[in-house]
């Protein structure tokens, strides 16, 4: 690799190696079927290195002809994408993926999606986002998985492997990108595109573990982040892209920008375009996303001495090793297959992976009187916005797919019925009451309003014939994602006020809840029987939720993101420090404690929470020892035994609190979980094994270590119900 792209560069201008360094959009190479002219030409003087947001494998293959037939260098074309859960085939957001804590299902769906986006020429996927978030109020909590760095860390993994497979050698194998780096989920306000402030210290111990875990599992390229580290733009961090990155942790892949960060530096008040692209080169970006600042100005820099061709050569290099590594110059048209477009998208196979994966994710948060699952012979009423809308059953980020080729909840519901009970329909509010701010929520997948008070007669008339009620509510999709935050977390006031009348009618109801972020819940905790959280689902959600709605599958997800009381209570999260005065949590109030006046410190959901159709019980909790002996080991047990109806999942987790440390540590950090499946009325001894490395953290210094002393240790089935036990750390 090194003697071929260095015999490529020495044949290159410097044009041409800038040209390498900058990636426009191509929804303006093409329209329709049309190319743009002046882009195509800039393919010809080798001007682009690739592009994004064209759909469709031909018009990408003319492209790679172009690039590799009618130019001096014949340098391949690398074509991006935002496959962030599914290309036509759509599984869960991602939030949801992380609730089935199965990271051999996060490869399934990423295998799946590799498949099909390589099948239609994409070899570039802008995905995972990795981004810790704490606060709901930010739209993209919804691309990420959760709260917490562990489990996070395990879930990048999983991504970049089944993205990539087998370095790349194969081609359904593609290009994955890790962002946003870094600390994106932590804007302030939980607002899209806002500032991020924190220290050293909380960066490697609470946010930056996924980015590394990518990392370490081989991620080819990695996205800069628009916010601001150490009130630096990202995309011109010089400690952040190169001294962390690189030199700390050996990336050697490919670092390109996110859309238009080098233009938005002037907006931050930093740098003019020419200054930021010089910033940012310099920093160690290597690959200018639309703003077109490395090509309009780099070559003028050189000439003024602010750059040398040095700092060229290394992101041409950089950019050049991938497409060799991708296997781009010994096939440019690797990922042209016109054939295989028409056999591996879509497929059955492809959906009833999707459908066996959304099962996985979703929360039951309550069941009183085991209301679920429910009889297929009974009348049942489906009321509410989502209950016929499959343009937004898919969620987020899914602007590859096809909705008309989707099922609603409506149709899976009457499929699994048919032949038994009946499903009565009607749509029973508008997302808002309000039109102008349905448009503002709805996004890319408007609704058909219709008058409010009409819509509410016609579900209370519905519901009059139905033995139960089944409330589909919530979000719509585009309520969550990019550009998607929000100060109110209840659910929409024309939502909430359909609800209640529901509630009314005396009869029995589920909601279930459509939502991309954690949201207020305290009115329908206290009133409603039971709440299965199906977050998005995708392209088969109507199937999916009727699966488990009738009892098919039991459902297993456990929440990956505390669920709030009140929005005053963000950032909220588990992993939290103590506070010099804590809240005693005996339910007497306390003025001069850390709490308020007019709420519980508690999230309503805790981390790690979801409930079954059937029952665990846990035995006492059991150590090995009572000292985790130096280089050595700890064996922690618990059994766990099926008490219920029927067969299930439990998802077993382990927590540690390391009682006295040099710094202030959380109250508690998740350290390992297992998935179990126990049929109905087994059990089984889950046993997790301790070492030094589960006690390590970032010190004061930012040494990775521990401090020998004493350490709690807890199990339980969430973050907030556990056992706990003492040990010492030698």
């Amino acid at each position: 690799m090194d003697g071929f792209v260095t015999g490529l560069m020495d044949r290159m201008t410097v044009r041409e190696k800038l040209g390498q360094l900058n990636l426009p959009s191509g929804g303006d190479l093409v329209t329709g079927t049309v190319m743009n002219g002046e882009l195509t030409e800039m393919i010809r003087k080798q001007e682009i290195t690739g592009f994004f947001n064209v759909k469709g494998v031909r018009k990408i293959r003319e492209m790679q002809r172009i690039a590799v037939e009618e130019t001096r260098l014949k340098i391949p074309l690398i074509v991006g994408a935002d496959v962030i859960h599914g290309y036509e085939t759509i599984f869960p957001i991602p939030l949801a993926m992380s609730c089935s804590w199965d990271t051999v299902a996060i490869r399934r769906m990423t295998r799946v999606a590799a498949t099909e986006a390589s099948a239609d020429g994409i070899c570039w996927n802008f995905s995972p986002m990795v981004d810790i978030c704490r606060d709901a109020r930010w739209g993209r909590i919804a691309e990420g998985n959760g709260e917490d760095p562990y489990l996070g860390a395990l879930m990048a993994r999983a991504y970049v492997h089944g993205y990539q497979g087998d370095a790349m050698k194969a081609n359904n194998e593609i290009l994955a990108c890790v962002k946003h780096f870094a600390l994106y989920g932590a804007s302030e306000a939980g607002r899209d595109y806002n500032t991020v402030d924190m220290s050293r210290l909380s960066m490697y111990n609470n946010y930056l573990a996924p980015y590394k875990a990518a990392v370490e599992a081989g991620v080819g390229s990695v996205m800069s982040a628009f916010n601001l580290v150490d009130g630096i733009p990202a995309t011109a961090n010089k400690w952040l892209l190169t001294n962390l990155l690189r030199n700390e942790w050996g990336f050697g892949g490919m670092v390109v920008t996110d859309y238009y960060s080098i233009g938005e530096m002037k907006t931050y008040g930093v740098a003019d375009k020419k200054e930021a692209s010089v910033l940012a080169l310099k920093a160690g970006t290597d690959m200018d996303m639309v703003t077109v600042g490395f090509l309009d100005t780099l070559e003028s820099a050189l000439e003024e001495g602010l750059i040398s061709e040095a700092d060229i050569d290394r992101a041409c290099r950089r950019v050049l090793e991938t497409k060799y590594r991708m296997g781009l110059f010994d096939d440019p048209y690797k990922y042209c297959d016109t054939v295989r477009a028409e056999k591996e998208i879509f497929t059955p196979e492809h959906r009833k992976e999707a459908r066996e994966v959304a099962r996985e994710t979703f929360v039951l948060m309550k069941n009183e009187g085991s209301l679920l699952p429910l009889s297929m012979d009974k009348k049942i009423a489906l009321i509410g916005p989502m209950a016929d809308a499959r343009n937004n059953m898919c969620g987020m980020w899914s602007l590859t797919c096809v909705p008309s080729d989707h099922r609603s909840l409506l149709d899976g519901m009457r499929d699994a019925m048919k032949g038994r009970g009946e499903v009565f329909h009607a749509k029973g509010s508008n997302i808002y009451y309000e039109e102008e701010m349905e448009k503002g929520a709805v996004g890319f997948r408007p609704l058909e309003r219709g008058d409010n008070g009409k819509l509410l007669r016609e579900a209370l008339q519905v519901a009059a014939r139905a033995d139960v009620i089944v409330a589909a509510l919530g979000e719509c999709a585009d309520m969550s994602g990019e550009s998607a935050s929000r100060t109110e977390l209840e659910l929409p006031d024309a939502q909430q006020a359909l609800l209640k009348e529901l509630v009314k009618t005396g009869k029995p109801v589920v909601l279930l809840l459509f939502t991309g972020r954690p949201l207020v819940l305290n009115w329908e905790t206290a009133h409603v029987p039971a709440i299965l959280n199906v977050w998005f689902a995708g392209s088969e959600a109507g199937d999916a939720i009727a699966d488990v709605l009738f009892g098919h599958a039991v459902p297993a997800g456990k929440l990956t993101t505390s669920f709030p009381r009140a929005v005053g209570q963000m950032p909220l999260y588990y992993n939290h420090l103590s506070a010099s005065r804590p809240d005693p949590q005996d339910g007497v109030f306390n003025r001069y404690q850390s709490n308020y006046i007019d709420q519980s410190n508690e999230p309503l959901y805790p981390f790690g929470f979801g409930l079954s159709y059937t029952a665990f019980e846990y035995g006492d909790m059991r150590l090995g020892s009572e000292c985790l002996p130096k280089n050595g080991e700890l064996a922690v047990s618990v059994e766990v035994t099926n008490s219920g109806t029927c067969d299930g999942t439990e998802i077993v987790q382990l927590y540690l609190r390391d009682v006295m440390a040099e710094v202030a540590r959380p109250v508690k950090e998740l350290k390992a979980f297992r998935r179990i499946f126990l049929k109905k009325g087994e059990k089984r001894e889950v046993v997790f094994t301790l070492t030094e490395e589960d006690l390590k953290y970032y010190h004061s210094d930012l040494q990775y270590g521990y401090d020998p002393g004493e350490f709690q240790v807890m199990v339980g089935s969430n973050s907030r119900d556990v056992q706990t036990k003492v040990f010492k750390a030698e």
